[in-house]
């Protein structure tokens, strides 16, 4: 999975905030704003990363189960899904 070239993270204050660039300012309403997870994920995903290597770094990164893990993930990819950011 990876997301679309013409969406950019920036870290404003002490929030994530992921903008279009490109053509894609006039097709895509708004930003999307992530918690510093998110922006981990995000970050991974800019590179192409599969769920499995999502759940690998997400683990080494974090304090927290597979199980929960998993589940955020899976979360967080419908999520992308649905703002239709992924390739």
């Amino acid at each position: 999975m990876k997301i679309k070239d013409d969406f950019i993270l920036r870290k404003v204050a002490d929030t994530y905030v992921v903008v279009p660039v490109n053509s894609m300012t006039l097709d895509f309403n708004g930003i999307i704003n992530l918690n510093e997870t998110g922006a981990f994920l995000f970050e991974l995903l800019q590179n192409g990363a599969t769920k499995d290597e999502l759940l690998i770094r997400l683990l080494e990164e974090y304090d927290v189960s597979k199980q929960k893990a998993s589940s955020d993930i899976d979360i967080f990819i419908e999520k992308v899904k649905e703002a239709d950011i992924l390739e």
